[in-house]
């Protein structure tokens, strides 16, 4: 049996084809098997050009460890039924169906009237190599590039806008300029992180409905994406132990929660986070940091009376030594407390530190 390796294409005379080759069995592996089929129905279509009789394969018959069998390549064809509004709508120019099919056709994609009781409709037959074909919006596109960019008329937008910053984003940096006067210097981690240190390194428990989990994950330092910045400033602290102390890093950033209400299954959450260390705890310091913070955002909701701090009983602190800070409503927007010794080890910290997260958007 001789292999042909791609990429690269360095293979050897012995695995080279030829004029004389006659046979090519083409096979692709891959973490993920969307990504699989796409990849090997291009090269399938690009290598039938060539056969004795042109776009024609031999499906092979492939079992899987549970036992399953599937026929690959699939190179059946799926159907898009889409408006009319919705291809010459984005582009703005005015076209009849007659005329968006010609230009469908005109880019090798398959296009008839369908049936609709509403508005004009098209059914596009997308072949197997368009696999960048998604949406209403590739088939604009399409009929875009056909009918000419240069010919699209230009025209002024219906309504005048001025640019400018989200009142969330403009909130923030006012929140980074306040902690950094504070002596905390800023860190910038990733969204993504492992199961372990979200979970089990923070002697947290994960019943399934608290992180989104990343399919095919291209390393296990990536599995979820991140329910608290805790496990991260945890572990810059960790690559930066032999700094002097104390060491005083914050962070602002989104922190991903599933959302049943949402359409997409899960929602961002801006939040504050930072992390003192030194020979003791610091906790007076982070109480301190989290007075100014109120203060200076003079949040009317939040309760400076008894109620301000209260009571928590998170694992991943020591206990009688964390509290909850609450709205005077009773709702929960932070939390702080001095890091367990198990946590600490985990991470491989060997001094005391103390942790606070704040929600910002419930102080906007």
């Amino acid at each position: 049996r001789t292999v042909l390796s791609l990429p690269p294409i360095i293979n050897g005379a012995h695995s080279a084809i030829t004029l004389k080759t006659r046979n090519v069995f083409i096979e692709c592996t891959a973490t993920d098997l969307t990504k699989a089929n796409i990849v090997l129905n291009t090269m399938v279509a690009m290598f039938s050009e060539y056969c004795e009789n042109k776009f024609e394969v031999e499906p092979v018959e492939v079992v899987s460890h549970d036992g399953s069998t599937a026929i690959y390549p699939d190179l059946s064809c799926y159907k898009m039924e889409v408006s009319l509004s919705d291809i010459v709508g984005p582009i703005g120019i005015s076209l009849d169906e007659t005329q968006v099919i010609s230009l469908l056709n005109k880019m090798q994609l398959q296009a008839d009237l369908c049936s609709s009781n509403r508005e004009p409709c098209i059914s596009v037959s997308v072949p197997p190599t368009r696999s960048d074909v998604l949406h209403a919006r590739d088939l604009a596109e399409d009929v875009a590039i056909a009918y000419g960019y240069n010919n699209v008329p230009k025209s002024k937008p219906k309504s005048m806008t001025i640019g400018g910053r989200q009142p969330l984003n403009r909130f923030s940096d006012k929140i980074r300029a306040e902690v950094a006067r504070a002596g905390y210097m800023e860190v910038l981690t990733f969204v993504l992180t492992s199961h372990e240190e979200n979970f089990d390194m923070l002697n947290r428990t994960d019943d399934g409905n608290k992180a989104v989990i990343i399919a095919n994950p291209r390393t296990s330092e990536f599995e979820v994406v991140r329910s608290s910045l805790m496990s991260c400033l945890l572990k810059t602290l960790k690559h930066n132990i032999d700094h002097p102390r104390p060491i005083k890093i914050f962070e602002v950033g989104d922190v991903v929660s599933l959302d049943t209400s949402r359409d997409v299954g899960a929602s961002n959450n801006r939040r504050l986070a930072a992390l003192y260390c030194n020979s003791n705890s610091g906790f007076e310091e982070i109480m301190g940091l989290v007075d100014r913070i109120v203060k200076i955002v003079r949040a009317p909701h939040i309760n400076f009376g008894q109620t301000y701090y209260v009571p928590s009983s998170e694992p991943e602190f020591f206990t009688k030594r964390q509290c909850k800070i609450v709205m005077s409503d009773g709702k929960q927007v932070g939390y702080l407390g001095i890091v367990h010794a198990e946590v600490l080890r985990k991470f491989g910290i060997p001094d005391p530190c103390t942790f606070v997260e704040i929600d910002i958007e419930a102080l906007l």
